[in-house]
């Protein structure tokens, strides 16, 4: 007991002493409840001297240095401590500047002409000069100002400001931003309160449709390494992203280093990624992206990258997406460091919640979605924001123990509700959800959000660098703002351009309608961004990944890639590794008149085009029998000077074989449909036409070639753009996949497999298809030999 009253002495003397230098009562309060930083803010009050007490302004910046002072420095923070305590640094820029001196300077001799140069010691700035400043700043972004109104990024204009005063208040330069928009447009309007709506983009930037041109040396970007962009982990106490606060403040993100050498020790230094996938759906080439960023830098820094499933919402979890996700990840070519889940750490992630409310960062609130919604619309604080902590700690442990309905409470993060910043409006960290989770069971009835897990996460994994697409970006400040909150390591966040591809939808909410509603079939469709739909279809992870790397690692957005250019990355690898054979798909007889029946020829056909003589597994056997079949489309009644087809009269070159001519053309009874047609052959191959058809022939006598099913896929949707349409289902493509049940093969094909790549000649490269049978194969055509998208070709 007596140890307890001890305790309970120091926090009241502690206490009293914070009250004493300007801390108002709540924030004096939270401090005595996290014990070091009492320690530190104790320190700093007797290092400056002030433990009698000192006015609100110089109390507040001595907690900032309390919380922040960069720990590489500290032998001159008695020199700062004087600065401030004398009013020579005497705002926040001004301490911010001064910090991320002193951090860069760290033990060494400090320059105090350059020190006073970097953080504007002498340098006054009077309301006047801010009002001037504020004035100039409107009156340039004024045609903005009048068409969004409010709606304005008012963080733009501080911004603006800021460059020209650097030194400047930024209270009073926010305080008299506010009061110039309130002169030029007046009291907010009904409208001004709606939640903005998203913009709809514009038409966005279609790059070029030619796919690159096959030269002799690879595009530049492909040869650069993109993976340099990424600072190392031992450099993460460096400050890389501010958080404007509404009042003045700025959260400057970096880690301390003590945070950092824990960090450090912990990864041995290496680099750590995360994948971490919703598993609410099938992977597309968005992910493809996404992994080559994850996976590729730490392959590049010899580190390690998570699979970790993000699944914090127990009704949209499934296995069999758990399971393709796992699955596509090795056919990508990637190997997780350690494939993890976010509910692998549902109990840190619940004492973390505990500690952020007593921390007084956090509180349980009542209202419904629709009022959490209006209320966020009109930057108001919920009624039970300000609730004692210990009223919070009670309905949240109430919440757990599943004593409280569903929907009737939420634990929400009390971050920054007049920030400009739609992401710091109280986020919700907790929801209450009576139901069992696939991985964790029935031991919660509360599920944390993403927005509270998945930062919390990447600290508790030692992640490097936790990598995502741009439109979290907005969401980088309350990411930093919850590690900091709770003082946990903080990895480094960099946004990098989006994967948009043309001629798709790549939205899960889409995709899935896509599916569900049965416009596509299935998940692995072929006309399908999937990952799955793209194996099915025959293209390879290497040529994925060589299309992606190719896009860089970028931060410019709003491009639509072309689709081809994929397409050209497939057909440089098909080119080189799929064996050549002839199919036909609307296959039209030929009686060769002159060979008897049962006399076949048999040729050696090549399986590439460089085949040599000497290389007898370079070539196939074809029987060149008297009845062959041709393309339909390869033959016509007519002949013109730009046809290299059969015409009656007429000589081709079979591929591999002899030179035909037509001599009789068999009609049906209509006298318009052709049944089949007679040709002699040249056995001496004297004749020399210029066309040169592929074919395929009976193997004996009245016995068909071997029939396959071939199944041709155009683009899924008609626009480039399809995800900007309204009615985006009606742009749906009829004719993108057609299925031939009845073209003919050589027996090269007959002992395909699943996955098996070949080039028709003359068609396009194909792969077979899991609807394959031993009495049939099935092959999906992957691309055309060329691009012939918008020309009518096949």
């Amino acid at each position: 007991m007596p140890a307890k009253d001890d305790t309970s002495s120091d926090k009241e003397k502690s206490l009293e002493l914070f009250l004493k230098i300007g801390l108002d009562e709540r924030t004096a309060k939270n401090t005595v409840a996290n014990n070091k930083v009492t320690t530190n803010l104790t320190s700093v009050i007797n290092d400056a001297g002030v433990t009698d007490g000192c006015s609100r302004t110089v109390g507040n910046l001595l907690y900032t240095v309390a919380t922040k002072y960069p720990a590489n420095a500290l032998p001159h923070r008695p020199t700062l401590l004087q600065y401030i305590v004398n009013s020579k640094v005497k705002t926040t820029a001004q301490l911010d500047a001064a910090l991320s001196f002193l951090s860069a300077t760290g033990s060494e001799n400090l320059d105090l002409n350059k020190f006073e140069e970097a953080c504007g010691v002498g340098v006054e700035v009077s309301t006047e000069d801010i009002k001037h400043a504020v004035d100039e700043v409107v009156e340039e972004n004024k045609a903005t100002i009048l068409e969004l109104r409010y709606r304005v990024n008012v963080g733009e204009l501080l911004g603006h400001v800021r460059k020209r005063l650097p030194w400047a208040d930024a209270k009073v330069v926010k305080q008299l931003v506010d009061a110039k928009l309130y002169e030029i447009l007046g009291d907010r309007t009904a409208a001004d309160n709606e939640k903005p709506k998203k913009k709809k983009e514009k038409p966005a930037k279609v790059e070029d449709k030619a796919a690159p041109v096959a030269t002799s040396e690879k595009p530049l970007e492909e040869d650069l390494n993109p993976y340099l962009i990424f600072p190392n982990p031992e450099d993460n106490f460096k400050v890389h992203t501010e958080v404007p606060f509404s009042d003045g403040n700025i959260l400057r993100c970096c880690n301390t280093k003590a945070l950092l050498e824990k960090h450090l020790k912990a990864t041995g230094g290496k680099v750590l990624t995360r994948f971490p996938p919703e598993p609410n759906g099938y992977l597309h080439i968005g992910h493809a992206k996404a992994m080559f960023v994850d996976f590729g830098l730490a392959k590049d820094r010899n580190g390690g990258c998570y699979l970790r499933f993000d699944d914090t919402n127990p009704e949209a979890e499934k296995k069999e997406y758990i399971d393709h996700i796992e699955e596509i990840v090795q056919w990508m070519g990637w190997e997780p460091f350690k494939i993890t889940y976010t509910s692998n750490y549902f109990q840190e992630l619940y004492e973390f919640a505990v500690e952020l409310i007593r921390r007084g960062h956090a509180y349980v609130d009542h209202q419904t979605a629709d009022e959490i919604k209006e209320y966020r619309e009109k930057k108001l604080n919920s009624p039970w924001r300000d609730r004692p902590i210990s009223e919070s700690l009670k309905l949240f442990e109430d919440m757990r123990r599943g004593l409280i309905e569903e929907g009737k409470a939420t634990l929400r993060m009390k971050q920054d509700m007049q920030s400009d910043n739609y992401n710091m409006y109280d986020l919700i960290a907790y929801r209450i959800k009576f139901t069992p989770h696939p991985h964790a069971g029935d031991k919660w009835c509360i599920y944390p959000s993403y927005d509270y897990a998945h930062c919390i996460v990447d600290s508790i994994e030692n992640v490097t660098h936790s990598l995502c697409t741009l439109e979290f970006e907005t969401r980088r400040a309350s990411y930093y703002w919850l590690l900091h909150a709770l003082g946990i390591y903080q990895p480094y966040v960099w946004e990098y351009s989006r994967l948009n591809v043309s001629n798709t939808v790549m939205s899960k909410r889409k995709l899935n309608r896509l599916v569900t509603e049965k416009w596509v079939d299935g998940w692995d469709d072929p006309r399908l961004m999937t990952l799955a739909g793209l194996r099915r279809r025959g293209m390879t992870p290497t040529a994925i990944n060589a299309f992606v790397r190719g896009m860089g690692i970028t931060r410019s957005d709003g491009t639509l890639i072309s689709v081809e250019r994929l397409e050209y990355h497939v057909r440089e690898e098909l080119n080189k590794t799929a064996p050549r054979a002839m199919v036909v798909l609307h296959p039209l007889k030929v009686v060769i008149t002159n060979l008897e029946a049962k006399s076949a020829i048999e040729v050696d056909a090549k399986k590439w085009p460089d085949a040599q003589a000497d290389d007898a597994s370079a070539f196939y056997k074809i029987p060149f029998s008297n009845v062959v079949y041709i393309e339909r489309s390869d033959f016509r009644m007519q002949d013109s000077k730009d046809y290299y087809g059969l015409a009656p009269g007429k000589s081709v070159i079979l591929r591999y074989a002899f030179p035909i001519k037509c001599t009789e053309v068999i009609l049906a009874d209509d006298n318009e449909t052709i049944l089949e047609i007679r040709a002699e052959y040249d056995p001496s191959k004297k004749t020399k036409p210029k066309g040169v058809l592929h074919w395929v022939s009976q193997p004996s006598p009245g016995v068909d070639p071997l029939k396959v099913e071939v199944r041709l896929f155009e683009r899924l949707f008609l626009s480039e753009n399809p995800a900007e349409l309204d009615n985006w289902l009606g742009d749906l493509n009829p004719h993108s996949k057609v299925e031939i049940s009845n073209a003919y093969g050589v027996s090269l094909l007959k002992d395909a497999k699943l996955g098996d790549r070949f080039q028709f000649e003359r068609l396009g490269y194909f792969a077979v298809d899991q609807d394959s049978t031993p009495e049939k194969l099935v092959f999906n055509r992957t691309v055309t030999l060329k691009d012939s998208y918008g020309k009518g070709g096949k």
